[in-house]
């Protein structure tokens, strides 16, 4: 029986190279179904993190990288002539270290899951460590997977004595070719030195509070070249790198969310300061955004029809102090509309006949006397 298939193999060399293809593809499927069968089965004994985030981001690349791995393995037992076996030889290897790099950038994205399983950005109070670290690790990630790319199609493109020879001419002349790149990609490189000092140096970071061009949000994104800022009405404020590096803007969250809130009230100067002082007291003390950490109320200015009154609170973040500052303002409002209403702010008038109020002249003191 086996010298009838050797002899059936030999005669007809198409079937061998059929029959490795179609063993290499479900040899692949069933080594691949076995690992991540093993892995689901893990995961729902353990809730593993590691297993869920493999699972997630190399399956697909498995699905095509074991097929290929075993075709490589199994190609020599083909009996092909020497230039089809070099023309299927070549698609092998392309295929190959396309899935490879497909794997290897899962690989990237299953250690930030790694990561994000560890370090919750979203929590209560301040987190600036947690954004340092995410900020620098969606940079890194992002050049890793851009060199994992970058190096894969350099290889398949390598493959070819055609590329190769282009390449060395190329390599000959670099000294002008890096002249003409750099003055035609000087904004760009400027872009990526810049994203490199932010993702370091950090002068801002994943979920900062910004406020640039006169609009309040937080940092949403970092990539190669721009920022994207998320406006608190969900707008997208996007920004190149290089303006962080070269123009000023203001981090309400450089060292730390923690922040103070200022609430002006105009008021009558009938009005008791003692009263209302007692009145913010109490309202901070109700309310469970307040931190507890600063409470005053100061008379900041007198003019000739009113008294400016500034309480100064303070909170965990700065979206907690703007709606501490909203509550603060709208109750002690009612607190004078309710206690003190004539000492709103009011303008004064003198009524009565137009003469009793006229300057009287120079010789009015004389005529007095």
């Amino acid at each position: 029986m086996n010298e009838h298939v050797t002899e059936f193999l030999e005669r007809y060399p198409a079937a061998l190279a059929l029959a490795v293809l179609v063993g290499s593809a479900v040899g692949g499927w069933l080594l691949k179904t076995a690992l991540f069968g093993a892995l689901r089965a893990y995961e729902r004994r353990q809730d593993s993190a590691l297993a869920r985030s493999v699972a997630a981001h190399l399956q697909r690349a498995s699905a095509f990288f074991f097929p290929v791995l075993l075709l490589a393995l199994l190609l020599p037992l083909v009996p092909l002539e020497a230039r089809a076996f070099a023309v299927v030889r070549r698609v092998v290897d392309i295929a190959f270290i396309g899935t490879f790099a497909w794997g290897l950038v899962g690989t990237a994205d299953v250690a930030q899951d790694l990561v994000l399983a560890h370090y919750q950005l979203a929590g209560p109070g301040d987190n600036l460590r947690v954004r340092k670290l995410l900020t620098q690790l969606q940079f890194v990630k992002k050049m890793l997977v851009s060199l994992i790319v970058f190096v894969a199609a350099a290889l398949v493109l390598m493959s070819f004595a055609t590329v190769r020879r282009v390449g060395t001419g190329l390599l000959a002349s670099a000294g002008i070719a890096s002249v003409v790149v750099g003055f035609a990609a000087q904004r760009s490189l400027s872009n990526l030195l810049a994203g490199f000092q932010i993702a370091f140096t950090q002068p801002i970071r994943l979920d900062d509070v910004l406020v640039v061009e006169g609009e309040w949000g937080r940092v949403e994104e970092i990539t190669f070249t721009y920022v994207v800022l998320r406006i608190w009405d969900e707008r997208r404020l996007v920004l190149p790198l290089t303006y962080f590096i070269e123009k000023p803007f203001q981090n309400w969250t450089r060292s730390s969310s923690q922040l103070l809130g200022t609430v002006f009230l105009y008021v009558d100067h009938s009005l008791p300061v003692a009263a209302v002082r007692a009145e913010l007291q109490r309202i901070l003390a109700a309310s469970p955004r307040w931190d507890g950490r600063v409470s005053v109320l100061q008379v900041t200015d007198v003019k000739e029809r009113t008294v400016e009154l500034r309480a100064l609170v303070s909170a965990v973040d700065s979206s907690t102090a703007f709606d501490l500052r909203c509550e603060v303002r709208e109750q002690l409002v009612a607190f004078v509309q309710q206690h003190y209403p004539e000492s709103l702010p009011k303008t004064r008038a003198l009524v009565g006949p137009e003469e009793q109020f006229q300057r009287p002249g120079p010789g009015a003191a004389a005529a007095l006397e």
